[in-house]
């Protein structure tokens, strides 16, 4: 299928072919029949993204701050490596799409294939061929609503959602305050509301199309506004005043609070400098409201990803309602999109109309892509002729496939398999296929998809890398083992205790080489700490500091479904690490949190005890200070003591010291040890019975949280029987 990609890096454009995506459980696939433009946001992410990299620092301090800290805590080396993995991401455009459902994912009641839709979303409803959407950011489009009109529902949810703020009554004055895409829709629902509208722009012809599509005045922002005041509400104001301009300035709403009335509304909806006046706003006693975009649940991942609705006795109108009211309005006639000034362009011209509309040579409200109407439905794309480096597969290389290839996979371990020698590149899956693409072309690899089955059925692929999201994680080795594949899978390797004991079931009775991300263990920081202690008869002490930060909030890593909490998904990191430096298993755990709510702070310590007796102290810190090193963790044993700072510096008191520029935590050499191993037959570097242990540790760090007692795994890890 068709998409239109642009670099985050340049701004460059490109209309290119990518694998057709895969519907995941909640989703919609819908081939898109229209799309629309909206010229002012879309032309504000294209003028970014053509920025050079000083002009982007600029505009996003907030951005500067995280990399300086980064650079502070682990050298050039890896933030270099993050910024570009960043800017090389090709980012897609578009968020207002109409088309057909061609499938439904797992979980989604509400659609069928053939159903008539609109969708919203950036990220999801998209400029391309095909979309796949959550569930609640699709709508029904009624039969008598051409799909044309009913693209436009995104736009008109954001107007619809600015109106409800402003909260009009029947009979009200209000006036609308920029007369671009949204202000135009705005005007239209006001006139439906029982509104008299005034409709200010900087340009006559917008105000003209506004007295066209119903506003009862009309003016520019220098128009003498005391005289309209005076004739249209006998010198009061305005009841309302609705700021749809998007504006460096804040004359916008500025001029706003001057056409109120005492006590009036002011709603804001574009993105507009707000430097108020204070003495307009207090001697009126004005309202100033915020509109939030489509609605409630916009940002809300619960809600647009996963689905959880919000009732409708608490919530009347959820951004889903809102998107589900434009459509039938307009399917009523009440209000009607085709009034807009908008330009109908085939997508296959879509380049040339960004173009256009970058140049400032496009003037219209809105530009519509009108889509062909059989797109390649294929999810592998060969990509081998046009990737760098791709080669034919020699006797006793290593055929390398990866199923997700986010950041992390893109900074760390793609670029450490194109450092390696005697690797065939295979195949790149990811759920988007633009994304597949071009990391697939990046990195050189053959062919790229969005379908892991065929990664799975591939006899060229021997080790297959799963970095997907967490609780895909278990389900996917299972599958590539049984599929008679090596597998590396990120951490952690299950989210609950029963998809563990299914993923060590299926390697044990496969006899297959699973390793993990563990990469810790490999750094040449904890080599010169294990060198200390060799040949040592003594308990360890070890204690794991983890400068976490702040909880994050509104990510999936977070979700206990999905990411499963920084526990289970980090704390497996740092016992890894103690497992391989202390030589022995885990037998005890007794854990304590020092917050109350996980999802605020998820700082916990826990005390875990090995069949040598050796006893590793982890605490995991979302309150501590931002200054402190991200991992910080010293081991004694016979009156010897190392400790190593965030990798990057490890130390024996009293003894020599061991820097490096860059902070390395073994990622590099763990790929290149899973590699050898699978290049010569040996076992991975990984026991199942370590893999076991780690993952019940976790689990039982958060039940001795939950009950307050110590935990004895010994019983636990014996039902594995390895």
């Amino acid at each position: 299928m068709k998409q239109i990609l642009q670099s985050a890096r340049s701004g460059a454009l490109e209309l290119v072919e990518v694998p057709a995506p895969t519907p995941s459980e909640g989703q919609v696939l819908v081939q898109n029949h229209y799309s629309v433009v909206s010229p002012g946001t879309e032309k504000m992410a294209m003028d970014f993204a053509r920025k050079s990299l000083v002009g982007k620092a600029a505009s996003r301090p907030d951005l500067v701050k995280q990399v300086v800290r980064k650079l502070q805590h682990e050298g050039p080396g890896p933030t270099y490596r993050a910024v570009t993995t960043r800017l090389e991401a090709p980012q897609p455009l578009g968020y207002a799409t109409a088309g057909v459902v061609l499938a439904v994912g797992p979980g989604v009641e509400g659609f069928a294939p053939g159903d008539r839709v609109a969708c919203a979303g950036a990220g999801y409803a998209n400029h391309a061929e095909l979309v796949v959407v959550p569930e609640n950011l699709v709508v029904h489009v009624p039969r008598e609503l051409p799909l044309e009109k009913a693209a436009y529902a995104t736009l008109g949810a954001i107007a619809m959602q600015g109106v409800r703020v402003a909260d009009p009554r029947l009979g009200e004055v209000a006036a609308v305050i920029g007369l671009g895409l949204i202000g135009q829709l705005a005007v239209q629902l006001l006139r439906a509301a029982g509104c008299r509208v005034l409709a200010i722009d900087i340009a006559e012809n917008r105000v003209a199309e506004a007295l066209e599509q119903g506003a009862t005045w009309g003016a520019t922002p220098g128009a003498d506004h005391e005289a309209w005041m005076n004739q249209a509400t006998a010198g009061h104001g305005a009841d309302i005043a609705l700021v749809t301009a998007a504006s460096e300035s804040s004359a916008p709403i500025q001029l706003a609070a001057e056409l109120c009335r005492m006590k009036g509304r002011v709603a804001c909806v574009g993105a507009t400098a707000m430097d108020l006046d204070r003495r307009t706003f207090y001697d009126k006693e004005l309202e100033l409201r915020m509109s939030m975009s489509y609605g409630p649940g916009r940002y809300d991942r619960r809600y647009e990803e996963l689905g959880l609705d919000y009732p409708i006795s608490y919530v009347r109108w959820t951004e889903n309602r809102n998107l589900q009211a434009f459509v039938d309005l307009a399917a009523a006639g009440n209000i009607d999109p085709a009034q807009l000034d908008a330009e109908v362009v085939d997508f296959a011209d879509a380049e040339a109309s960004y173009e256009a509309l970058a140049k400032g040579e496009r003037k219209n409200l809105a530009i519509l892509f009108r889509y062909a109407e059989a797109p390649d439905l294929s999810r592998s794309l060969d990509v081998a002729k046009h990737a760098t480096g791709a080669a034919a597969k020699k006797s006793g290389d290593v055929g390398v496939a990866f199923v997700g290839a986010g950041n992390y996979a893109k900074a760390q371990l793609l670029p450490a398999v194109a450092k390696a020698s005697g690797v065939s590149k295979q195949r790149i899956v990811t759920a988007t296929g633009p994304s597949a693409l071009r990391t697939s072309e990046k990195f050189g690899f053959a062919s790229c998809g969005t379908d892991p089955q065929e990664v799975f059925d591939d006899a060229s692929v021997d080790l297959v890398f799963v970095a997907t999201q967490h609780d895909s994680h278990a389900s996917l080795a299972s599958q590539a083992l049984r599929a008679g594949k090596a597998v590396w899978l990120e951490k952690p390797i299950g989210l609950d205790r029963e998809s563990v004991r299914e993923l060590i079931a299926a390697a044990h009775e496969t006899n297959g080489f699973l390793s993990v991300g563990y990469n810790r263990r490999f750094s040449p920081h904890l080599e010169t700490m294990a060198k200390a202690f060799e040949g040592r008869r003594e308990p360890l002490a070890l204690q794991y500091t983890v400068a976490a930060g702040a909880t994050p909030t509104g990510t999936w890593i977070t979700d206990p479904k999905t990411g499963g909490g920084r526990i289970v998904g980090e704390c497996c990191h740092f016992i890894d690490l103690a497992i391989a430096l202390v030589g022995a298993l885990p037998v005890s755990v007794h854990a304590r949190a020092l917050g109350r709510d996980p999802e605020l702070d998820d700082s916990i310590v826990a005390n875990i005890g090995f069949e040598d007796g050796s006893v590793a102290t982890l605490q995991y810190l979302a309150n501590a200070s931002t200054d402190l090193p991200k991992e910080r963790f010293e081991a004694s044993s016979q009156r010897t003591t190392v400790q190593c700072d965030n990798f990057r510096s490890t130390r024996t008191i009293g003894g020599k010291s061991f820097k490096t520029v860059n902070q390395n935590k073994g990622q590099q050499e763990a790929v290149l040890a899973v590699l050898e191993a699978c290049r010569a037959g040996a076992p991975s570097p990984f026991t199942l019975a370590e893999l076991a242990a780690n993952s019940e540790t976790t689990f039982a760090i958060l039940e001795s949280i939950r009950t307050g007692v110590a935990i004895d795994l010994r019983a636990r890890l014996a039902e594995y029987a390895l």
